[in-house]
């Protein structure tokens, strides 16, 4: 399945008509079953649905580790299905994740900030904490767009990157839903085991809550974003340890969270 696709348009511009054509992101559903049920289906661009889904089951709870797979595969040879099966060791303990719909799909379900936190203090321990140098955040937040090859193309996705101390991009991805984008850049990193590599997250969305348990459960300490984060995300960066930070174009960066991970160089 294509990314993208072209579309006829009619281009109205001073009064004039002219008709054009414009290259329009794909979306289509990704089902994801897991132990056999169907657990999910969410609304995507094609492609990296493997790696899609292991990041998705991390960031749900499903899974804390490649090893807990037992397979995960598409069905069938259909690209808009991905099956999961875990080891019976995590089975054992899936069925009650599963009842609780794990943490990212309580979006709708009336929850609370204090116990958000309480549940993803639990459930996550990030990989380092130690700080990275402002100029390096900064500077992976600017270059993000060099990235994103999709939005060239269509103006219209959304992209996540994990890079490491140095600023050095280990994986990004690129998806109509910033969601999506985290779990393929999450899950590529995931499946390869080299999760722990990433330093910070750099998103050219808004930082919502969910963004923050995704990274939680990544075990990311620092999210950097091109737009400003929601009070729920802050208040739940506050309780993890979380470090938030926004692009203050020409103006450096906004610092919301744990601050001190940011690191400032003196001039010389």
């Amino acid at each position: 399945m294509k990314s993208h696709g072209t579309q006829r348009i009619r281009h109205i511009v001073s009064g004039e008509v002219r008709e054009t054509t414009q290259e329009l992101l794909a979306e289509e559903p990704l089902s994801i079953r897991v132990q056999g049920n169907p657990y999910t289906v969410v609304m995507r661009t094609p492609g990296d649905e493997i790696a899609h889904v292991a990041g998705f089951c991390l960031g749900e709870g499903i899974v804390d580790a490649v090893e807990d797979f037992g397979t995960l595969a598409f069905c069938d040879e259909d690209v808009n299905v991905v099956t999961v099966t875990l080891t019976p060791q995590r089975s054992d303990i899936v069925p009650e994740i599963l009842d609780r719909r794990g943490f990212i799909s309580q979006t709708s379900c009336g929850i609370c900030g204090k116990e958000l936190i309480d549940d993803l203090r639990q459930a996550t321990s990030m990989v380092d904490t130690s700080p990275v140098a402002f100029g390096v955040v900064s500077n992976a937040l600017d270059e993000l767009g060099s990235h994103q090859p999709l939005r060239e193309i269509t103006r219209a996705s959304h992209a996540a990157a994990l890079a490491d101390a140095s600023g050095t991009i280990l994986s990004v991805a690129e998806d109509a839903g910033r969601h999506n984008a985290l779990d393929k850049a999450v899950g590529k990193l995931f499946l390869e085991k080299k999760l722990g590599q990433a330093r910070f997250l750099v998103l050219s969305s808004r930082i919502s809550y969910e963004m923050v348990q995704k990274a939680a459960r990544a075990g990311i300490a620092i999210i950097a974003a091109v737009s400003r984060p929601t009070a729920l995300a802050v208040e739940l960066a506050e309780g993890l340890g979380i470090t938030l930070c926004s692009l203050a174009r020409g103006e450096g960066l906004f610092v919301y969270t744990h601050p001190h991970r940011i690191q400032i160089q003196s001039p010389e």
